[in-house]
């Protein structure tokens, strides 16, 4: 049997205090993820051991949710069946010795009448015959591939699936077929260079300052005369420095030390508008002409769907979009030596490939940026020193300082920058995409879908799935087709240097939207990656892939919502959401996506309006694709082991679960609590789920928190998980970030959420040591609250409100009345589909 999962060990003891919800609802939307999709697995995380016998700053913003529509389309789920009663004496029939089921139905044959014993067999394995009896017990090698399966996950969050490309020297080759570079290097000192700074200040700024620390950064530099660094400020609503309005765009050039306004009245215009763009580049091309012109725009990211930039001012605006970016490049009709992203996310494919126009490299993150972001003062010296130097080195120096910056100012600091050659990238990556596209599509729509599935969720991605963004080369590597591989090999060459902090290992450089999470957001990212001209056999790839997904989720018996299911489990009743049977047919399947598609079943209500990416779903092959790879809920059954309870499933049916997680709500009298998700979970040493819950929970100074589990890896031998707690600072919403190594857990950070009618950002997270608390500062912990009738009520302030003092211990602390906690497991499948077992005895 494969080696098992080993997980953190409780830190804490004794009860905890102040599980309660506090005055009236916040209205601030849920702030959890429990009743609702959660994403795709890690396959890693919080975990406990086998049974044996018995954020630093975060990032520089995420635009999550500019696109609109509802989050957790795969949120659906159906119930699990309902509770066996058990018998006693069969712990060593579910323990898996075989030679114990078979002297028992050699018994059972000799006695011929064994009614009580059959009594009870029947209602522990729901059979009354000897073949149902033995097709229904827990196999002994039941959980044998999945706890295989979890385990080479954990093994690949701690290494890289092929050679990594990470430090050294850039590459210096070029594919053949590339384009001469737009950017001609004259030498010896002679290039004349401007460099663009688009600063848009947005909260990063306001909240804590951290335009103003950059721009520090910049004045502290050592500039030459033949580089000129000129900054465009707007988009915040309180600059930190009295020098820069908050009222008005100005320019303003780094110069002798010092921050210098050139226009102190620039307009009153929106950052994430093209046209600003295009008029910042051109006054700078027209006052400080050059041979080397670079752009490097500052604020949040987004990724290929969002794009760049938040305006604090102007927050109806949305993001700068790609098509945005690329309509702004365009009019200003200069091309760049590089264009730098300072902000989360950007390093994408669809990114680099409509930049391969106006650029010769592409610098940028696929991961969110911790707040600092890059750090200018070296980089800027040495390249004012010598402006000749190759764009190549000049990467190098930009990413080695922003990594090892990072490195030594954040504990646990998730990093990740490359430089692209876009000229390379430009003539290798179409032709590599559509070949991949075309083949991959073929697999989804054959009986290889699950084998594209698995590698999509095994797949790193960023930003915790909230954008269905991945590495491309690591997406690849994992379907290993013939054209996968050629795929990665165009990718590899063009990413001429790349590096990433420990915990972000298969991060090869670019990355890509391929949908997992979020269906409702297909159609608009379509029409979004069409705009910029992204290939269509790729467009089609990810439409068929997101079709099957739906479908998968409709022949399940899609919901919008989990909490039905979770409400059966709760109260120990059955739902009517529970439909979900491996057995299905291909005919009962067909009529549930026709009905689906025809718009009679609106079981899935966050679609409606969504579904033009549905229109070429074959429905009959489909429904042959997925009859007998359905997982059956009705299995999720806890049996009795030993002196508990243990859950078995057999390996193609695990082959279906993508993510399992601990839930637990509270029971306060009135409705339930959510507490969160935690990725804990113990196997017993056959293999199977045990289950039992301990009654603790994560606290912070003693005071019970909801807190939900974000990832898992390992780093220098040390195994490090990760999670967030929802509160307000102050008053502002944001999220406590919480680092365990190895067990030990602390508050690594603060990262702020800004919510407008338009967009919920992820702020590029605060240094919890300099700028995200200080000492005064008012700590109110949020909780999700549902109704006995299953339905979401409100967002409230949980416990007592906290004051900083400099001081956030966590620890795990046992819950007051824990009689009251209900845990349950949650098991997401292939197609996103959610599904709980019964309370956790």
């Amino acid at each position: 049997m494969a080696d098992r999962p080993q997980g953190r060990k409780r830190n804490g003891s004794g009860e905890g205090t102040g599980v309660y919800r506090r005055g009236s609802g916040t209205g601030s939307g849920p702030v959890g993820s429990s009743g609702g999709n959660t994403g795709r697995p890690t396959g890693s995380g919080r975990r406990t051991s086998d049974s044996g016998d018995g954020s630093n700053e975060g990032s520089r913003g995420i635009l999550s949710n500019l696109l609109g529509g509802l989050t957790g389309s795969g949120s659906s789920g159906s119930s699990s069946s309902s509770s066996s009663s058990g018998g006693s004496g069969l712990s060593s029939l579910l323990s898996g010795k075989g030679i114990l089921i078979i002297l028992l139905i050699v018994a059972v044959v000799i006695i011929g009448s064994c009614t009580g014993l059959f009594g009870k067999i029947g209602n522990l394995f729901g059979g009354s015959s000897i073949g149902g009896i033995v097709s229904s017990l827990l196999p002994t090698n039941s959980n044998t591939s999945y706890v295989s399966t979890l385990t080479e996950a954990v093994t690949s969050s701690s290494g890289w699936t092929r050679t990594a490309n990470t430090g050294g020297n850039p590459s210096t080759s070029v594919a053949s077929g590339s384009r001469a570079k737009y950017t001609t290097i004259k030498g010896n000192g002679k290039d004349k260079v401007t460099i663009m700074v688009y600063m848009c200040g947005t909260d990063l700024e306001s909240k804590s300052g951290m335009a103003t620390s950059d721009i520090e950064e910049m004045k502290k530099a050592t500039l030459s005369s033949n580089l000129d660094l000129i900054v465009f400020t707007g988009g915040c609503t309180g600059w930190k420095t009295s020098s820069i309005s908050n009222k008005a765009n100005q320019i303003h050039k780094i110069s002798g030390g010092k921050l210098v306004t050139l226009e102190s009245n620039y307009g009153n215009k929106s950052m994430t508008e093209s046209g600003t763009l295009t008029e910042f580049i051109t006054y700078c091309v027209n006052n400080y002409p050059a041979n080397r012109y670079d752009l490097i725009l500052w604020d949040h990211g987004g990724g290929s769907l969002s794009g760049y930039g938040y305006d604090q001012r102007f927050t109806s605006s949305g993001s700068m979009t790609l098509s945005r970016i690329n309509t702004a490049l365009k009019n200003a009709g200069v091309k760049f030596d590089f264009i730098g992203f300072d902000t989360c996310l950007m390093a994408t494919a669809e990114n680099a490939l409509m930049l391969s126009s106006y650029a010769d490299y592409l610098i940028a993150s696929e991961e969110t940026e911790p707040g600092a972001g890059w750090y200018y003062t070296n980089w800027l010296t040495k390249f004012a020193a010598n402006t000749s130097m190759s764009t190549l080195d000049l990467g190098k120096i930009i990413i080695d300082d922003y990594t090892d910056y990072c490195a030594q100012r954040y504990q646990s600091a998730k990093t990740t920058l490359s430089m692209i050659d876009l000229a390379e990238l430009s003539a290798t990556l179409p032709s590599a995409l559509n070949t991949f596209a075309k083949s991959t599509t073929t697999l989804i729509s054959s009986d290889s879908f699950s084998e594209v599935s698995e590698a999509r969720s095994s797949t790193r991605e960023y930003s915790s799935s909230k954008i269905d963004q991945i590495d491309l080369v690591n997406f690849a590597d994992n379907l290993g087709t013939t054209e996968a591989k050629a795929l990665s090999t165009a990718v590899l060459g063009a990413v001429k240097y790349n590096r990433v902090s420990a915990s972000m290992n298969n991060s090869y450089g670019l990355s890509i939207y391929f949908p997992y999470s979020k269906l409702s957001n297909v159609d608009t990212a379509v029409k979004s990656l069409s705009a910029v001209g992204v290939d269509s056999e790729y467009t089609k790839c990810i439409k068929q892939f997101a079709s099957m997904q739906t479908a998968g989720q409709v022949a399940s018996g899609g919901s919008s919502s989990s909490m039905g299911s979770l409400l059966g489990s709760l109260l120990g009743t059955e739902s009517s959401s529970s439909s979900s049977n491996s057995s299905a047919s291909s005919d009962m399947i067909s009529s549930l996506l026709s009905g689906f598609l025809g718009g009679s079943d609106k079981s899935m209500p966050e679609l409606e309006g969504n579904k033009e990416y549905l229109s070429e779903l074959d429905v009959n092959k489909a429904a042959s694709v997925l009859e007998g790879n359905l997982f059956d809920a009705s299995k999720l059954v806890w049996l009795e082991y030993y002196k508990t309870k243990a859950l078995g499933l057999t390996d193609d049916q695990w082959k279906l679960v993508s993510k399992l997680e601990l839930s637990v709500y509270y029971d306060d009298g009135a409705g339930y609590i959510d507490l969160g998700l935690d990725n804990i979970f113990e196997f017993t040493k056959e293999g199977y789920l045990l289950g039992e819950y301990d009654g603790m929970w994560l606290a912070i100074n003693g005071q019970i928190v909801p807190y939900y589990y974000i990832s898992s890896y390992t780093e220098g031998g040390k195994d490090i998980d990760t999670g967030r707690v929802p509160v307000l600072i102050n008053g502002d919403r944001a999220e406590l970030l919480i680092t365990f190594v190895n067990g030990v857990g602390k508050v690594d950070g603060v990262r702020y959420i800004t919510d407008t009618s338009s967009t919920a950002v992820l702020g590029k997270d605060a240094d919890f040591e300099t700028v995200g608390l200080n000492i005064g500062d008012k700590i109110d912990f949020l909780c999700d609250y549902y109704t006995y009738d299953g339905q979401y009520s409100d967002t409230y302030k949980f416990g007592a409100e906290m004051t900083y003092n400099g001081t956030l211990e966590v620890s795990d602390k046992y819950l007051p009345e824990a009689k009251n906690a209900n845990a349950v497991y949650k098991f997401t499948d292939i197609y996103g589909q959610v599904y709980w077992t019964e309370v956790i005895g």
